[in-house]
């Protein structure tokens, strides 16, 4: 038994008829953007998108001032963490929470458009399996990003080095790290090239400082004018954690004899330390009429005639 299919009416589109047809379909399109209820969907799908933006940046800053709460009650609790470490991962945590938040949030805006994120979602799935095999220096980065706030090998505020970068490290994120030098660059840095890292905050720092005298002074009385600046020192200083020791003749040289002393500081303190000890070691030298040896140039002139 045959069943007859309606036939599908199609108007072909021919010179004769091309006006007709312009004419139909501008009438439909003035028909659609007259029409108060396209407008009306659009407005309010606008007003949904606002306020989707909105609330995810207000979320992300309750979120950030609640974790801020968090880590100053838990630093002011009978148990002590490192404050480091907790300023570290609270930085690392707050990044976490605005990537999931703007996340979710594009996805809510992709759904007020009709957009079907089933597909969004697996296609995503699909281009990061093809980013964790492709990009594997992408993934060895945030490896050993992991491991580097979990061994806690430095943390943001420190002052590091690593190869020839010099500096102190203002953010530690799961990819890339940021230190500042102390000339104002900011050097972005890729987790996985950190091989080696010298942590110049974790120990104090000690200060050595060499100081070159005359041969013709009194050792002993450069000695106790060398102690009693260095003590005098340590009593108005913020950076010593103790009193400096003059250790006495370092080295005997060819035109100067040189003295040490040595001075435990708190981190990254002793290069100041040192500037302003050699500054109060130069007056007190004077004051005693002490000098310190520098170059002198001897001119001998012939006042004889050579001989014939």
């Amino acid at each position: 038994m045959n069943q007859s299919n309606p036939e599908v009416q199609t108007e072909e589109i021919t010179l004769e008829n091309l006006p007709q047809i312009w004419k139909k379909l501008r009438t439909e399109l003035t028909d659609y953007i007259s029409n108060p209820e396209v407008w009306t969907g659009l407005l309010f799908t606008l007003l949904k998108v606002i306020l989707i933006y909105i609330a995810a940046r207000v979320i992300i800053k309750i979120a950030n001032k609640a974790l801020e709460h968090m880590l100053r009650e838990r630093s002011r609790g009978p148990i002590q963490f490192d404050q480091r470490r907790t300023k570290t991962i609270g930085k690392l945590a707050a990044n976490i929470i605005t990537y999931v938040v703007n996340f979710i949030m594009i996805l809510m805006i992709l759904s007020q458009f009709n957009v079907n994120l089933g597909p969004v979602l697996a296609g995503a799935g699909v281009v990061g399996l093809a980013i964790g095999f492709g990009a594997q220096s992408l993934v060895k980065d945030v490896i050993t990003g992991f491991f580097i706030i979990f061994e806690d090998q430095f943390a943001v505020g420190d002052v590091i080095q690593t190869g020839t970068y010099k500096g102190t490290v203002e953010e530690i994120g799961l990819r890339v790290t940021r230190i500042k030098s102390w000339t104002g660059e900011v050097h972005i840095i890729p987790n996985g090239t950190i091989n080696q890292v010298t942590n110049f905050s974790i120990n104090n720092s000690l200060a050595v400082i060499d100081v070159n005298v005359a041969y013709e002074t009194d050792i002993d009385t450069a000695l106790k004018v060398l102690k009693e600046v260095a003590n005098a020192f340590y009593e108005h200083s913020v950076d010593m954690v103790k009193a400096p020791d003059v250790l006495g003749v370092h080295m005997i040289g060819t035109s100067d004899i040189t003295l040490r002393l040595t001075a435990e500081c708190k981190p990254n303190t002793h290069f100041a330390v040192m500037r302003q000890l050699n500054a109060e070691i130069k007056k007190a030298f004077e004051s005693h009429g002490i000098d310190i040896p520098y170059p002198r140039l001897v001119t001998y002139h012939r006042t004889e005639k050579a001989e014939s």
